[in-house]
């Protein structure tokens, strides 16, 4: 769906594209592990269509058609999968880059069929063709991707896709270097049940208006990120197809239930959050403990690889050295 915002917003996002504050998707400092915090405090506003040097834009090739993705690091080096969630994309993850690459891992993120640059993917490309984005639309991208690398990857799974990972995890353990969840719902079934202030009222609502609700939300600002980011995320609804935020709505009311499964894998899990994240901190520790999983909180909210990246990716390093 291709939308149209006022004059104003317009000439915000080009300003915001023009400036772009060097050095901040530069490689880390040595040691910056031991100064996570503080470096994430000093993270100035940006353009967020700007990459690191060194990373390149590239394709993969998915049932669901061709995925837009990104990726940086040594060709040879483990391989690092993120996976972004509703109405998100590659370059939520591009704080994150960096980071993982300084540190030898091969990193690779894509968008979501009908997200963004990915906006060509759909179920009418499917064999054969299908009318909506299913959960198993998105399952097959996933272990599509997953399979045309080598060896297993760590794979993050953020938000939604954080459910679409468990299941890959179940159906094909051996891609799976460790697991993260990031900011993922932490209780199966109707997924919103649990989220503050809203969730008392999300079994009455269809599909398409928690999808409504949730895109005036982050089009009106109620998170308040920075302008720089705001103008990237209102460039990338002009590209988001409405129906498949519909759908992943959809998929998220009805999320299956892995956990034994996924508490059952041997391979190192994580589930990391924002204090201030749509679900209470207690679902998350509970869903952790479920999983098997260790537990990391960040002061932020729902988007830790965004605000907090430098301490998000301390982490995931430390999740990765126990592989």
């Amino acid at each position: 769906m291709t939308e149209r915002g006022p004059d104003e917003a317009e000439r915000a996002t080009d300003a915001a594209f023009r400036s772009t504050p060097a050095g901040v998707l530069a490689p880390p400092p040595a040691g910056w592990q031991a100064h996570a915090a503080e470096l994430d405090a000093a993270i100035p506003d940006f353009d967020w269509r700007s990459l690191p040097d060194g990373a390149e834009r590239c394709w993969f090739d998915v049932p669901s058609g061709r995925l837009a993705g990104l990726t940086m690091g040594p060709a040879d080096g483990p391989r690092v999968l993120l996976v972004p969630g509703a109405t998100g994309s590659k370059e939520d993850f591009v704080l994150m880059l960096p980071l993982l690459a300084d540190a030898g891992y091969r990193v690779e993120a894509f968008d979501l069929a009908g997200q963004y640059e990915s906006a060509g993917a759909g179920p009418w490309r499917l064999d054969p063709p299908a009318a909506r984005y299913e959960r198993t639309l998105f399952l097959d991208d996933l272990l599509a991707v997953l399979a045309a690398g080598n060896g297993p990857a760590h794979v993050l799974g953020y938000s939604f896709a954080g459910t679409i990972a468990q299941e890959a995890l179940t159906l094909a353990p051996e891609r799976f270097a460790s697991l993260a969840l990031l900011s993922s719902p932490p209780e199966p079934g109707q997924a919103f049940r649990g989220v503050k202030r809203i969730g008392a009222i999300s079994g009455f609502t269809t599909p398409r208006q928690g999808a409504a609700l949730m895109l005036w939300g982050i089009r009106n600002n109620l998170n308040r990120v920075p302008p720089g980011r705001l103008a990237f995320v209102r460039e990338r609804f002009r590209l988001t197809r409405r129906d498949s935020v519909d759908d992943l709505i959809a998929c998220m009311m009805a999320t299956p239930d892995f956990r034994r499964e996924v508490a059952a894998s041997a391979v190192p899990k994580l589930v990391a959050v924002g204090a201030h994240d749509l679900w209470p901190l207690e679902l998350h520790e509970r869903s952790a403990r479920e999983l098997g999983a260790r537990f990391a909180v960040y002061r932020t909210g729902h988007s830790p690889c965004e605000t907090t990246p430098h301490q998000l990716v301390r982490d995931l390093l430390e999740l990765y050295a126990t592989a």
